[in-house]
C-alpha cells in the first residue's frame, strides 16, 4: 500500500518539524476528507498517527561501568514501551565515559535527554547550569537512586601478592591501578573508600587524619597510571597487564571476572568500603526542547520496576528493592560500608576539600612522588 501523503515520516529532520508533521496529520485526518479526490492512496489510520505521536529517540549519557546494564535494560524498556504503543519507533542511544567528564560534556552542550551518573556532585553541576531541575531527587524513589554499588579490589588469579584488604595497597611491593579522580566518579569513590578505611582503622590513634594521609600517600605512590575512566583502567589491568590490583566498582569487578577476563582475576572484598549512590535524572532543558520529557520519565521510572531491578542484580549492581537484593546475596554479599556524606560532609564539601585543583588529593599525590 502506498503511504498517504499526510502520514508522519519515520525519518524526521528535527523535533520541531516532527511536531509540525504530527500535528498537521492529526488535524487533517480529523477532518476525514481526502484532499486528492479519487486518489488511490489509503488514508492514515488512527493507529498510524498514535504510533507516530509516540515515536521516541533518547540519549542516555552515563558513566563508564554502567554500559553493560543499560545495554540489557534498553531492549527491556523498548519491548514494554512498544507493547503499550504498537508500531512506535523507539531508539535509545548511549554515551559512556568518566562520570564527571560526561556531566561536563552535557553542561557544555551534549544533547542528553537523560543522565545516569554515579555521583551527586556531577548532577549538581547540571542543576547549576539549569539543565536538570532543582527537585530532581524528588522525581523518583530513593532520592532518584535506583541502585547502589561499592568499591572492591580486583587481583590476579590466585592472588599471588596475597592482597586481603586496603592496607596491603600501601605495601612497597604492590602496583595499583585506579582511574583519575579528576575525571572519574568511580575514582573518587575509590580514593574516598581507601581514605575512609584509613580514618576507620586509625580512629583510636592520636592524629588519625595525619596517619591516614601518610597511608594514602604510600598507596598513591604505588599507582602505576591514572586512566580517565573506570573502563579504561580495566583495560589497562586486563589487556595491558599493568598492576597487581585494580580498585574498581563491584559490578565492574564481577563482569571482568566472569566475562572480560574469565579465569584471569579474582575479587577481594575489603573489610570496610564505601557505598556508591548512582543518581538518575531527566535533562529537562533538553528533553522539553526535543519533546521527549514524557518518554524520558517513563524510561527512568522503569528502573524501579521488578524486571529492571532483577536485571540490575544480575549485572552485579545492588538494587534498591531489598527483597531482590536479598535473593542475590551469593553474588552481592553483605559488606560493611559507610556513607561518604556521613564521613566527609556534603558532596560540595568533599569536592572542595579533596578534588579541586590543589586539594588534598593533589597534595597527597605530590607528597607520594617527593
Amino acid at each position: 500500500m502506498t503511504k498517504n501523503i499526510f502520514t508522519p515520516k519515520r525519518s524526521r529532520p528535527n523535533n520541531r518539524q516532527q511536531s509540525f508533521y504530527v500535528q498537521s496529520s492529526a488535524l487533517l485526518m480529523t477532518g476525514a476528507v481526502l484532499v486528492l479526490a479519487g486518489c488511490t492512496q489509503a488514508p492514515a489510520t488512527q493507529a498510524d498517527i498514535d504510533a507516530a505521536l509516540h515515536d521516541i529517540k533518547l540519549l542516555n549519557v552515563s558513566y563508564d561501568v554502567s554500559r553493560d546494564f543499560y545495554k540489557e535494560y534498553n531492549p527491556l524498556f523498548k519491548a514494554d514501551y512498544q507493547a503499550q504503543y504498537p508500531d512506535s519507533d523507539v531508539q535509545i542511544d548511549q554515551s559512556h565515559g568518566g562520570s564527571s567528564k560526561q556531566a561536563l560534556s552535557v553542561a557544555n552542550g551534549l544533547q542528553a535527554d537523560i543522565v545516569t551518573l554515579n555521583q551527586e556532585s556531577d548532577m549538581n553541576l547540571l542543576v547549576e547550569k539549569g539543565l536538570v531541575a532543582t527537585d530532581w531527587k524528588q522525581a523518583f524513589p530513593n532520592d532518584a537512586v535506583p541502585y547502589t554499588s561499592t568499591i572492591v579490589l580486583l587481583v590476579r588469579q590466585g592472588n599471588p601478592k596475597n592482597i586481603q584488604d586496603w592496607q596491603d595497597l600501601a605495601r612497597t611491593d604492590i602496583e595499583v591501578l585506579m582511574p583519575n579522580p579528576k575525571t572519574s566518579g568511580t575514582a573518587r569513590y575509590a580514593f574516598l573508600g581507601a581514605y575512609g578505611y584509613g580514618l576507620h582503622k586509625f580512629s583510636e590513634v592520636a592524629q588519625s587524619a595525619a596517619q591516614t594521609d601518610t597511608y594514602m600517600s604510600k598507596l598513591l605512590a604505588n599507582v602505576v597510571t591514572f586512566d580517565n575512566g573506570a573502563r579504561a583502567a580495566t583495560t589497562s589491568f586486563t589487556q595491558r597487564g599493568l598492576g597487581d590490583v585494580l580498585i574498581t566498582t563491584e559490578n565492574e569487578a564481577h563482569l571482568v571476572a566472569k566475562q572480560h577476563a574469565k579465569g584471569q582475576v579474582d575479587i577481594v572484598y575489603p573489610s570496610y568500603s564505601i557505598k556508591i549512590h548512582n543518581p538518575v535524572a531527566v535533562v529537562k532543558a533538553v528533553s522539553d526542547k526535543h519533546g521527549s520529557t514524557e518518554a524520558a520519565n517513563t524510561y527512568l521510572k522503569g528502573l524501579w520496576d521488578a524486571p529492571a531491578q532483577t536485571l540490575i542484580a544480575k549485572t552485579y549492581l545492588r538494587p534498591s528493592d531489598e527483597n531482590i537484593l536479598a535473593a542475590h546475596r551469593q553474588t552481592l554479599p553483605e559488606i560493611e560500608t559507610f556513607e561518604p556524606v556521613a564521613v566527609f560532609g556534603s558532596w560540595t564539601q568533599i569536592m572542595d576539600e579533596f578534588f579541586v585543583d590543589g586539594g588534598r588529593f593533589d597534595k597527597l599525590v605530590q607528597k607520594s612522588t617527593s
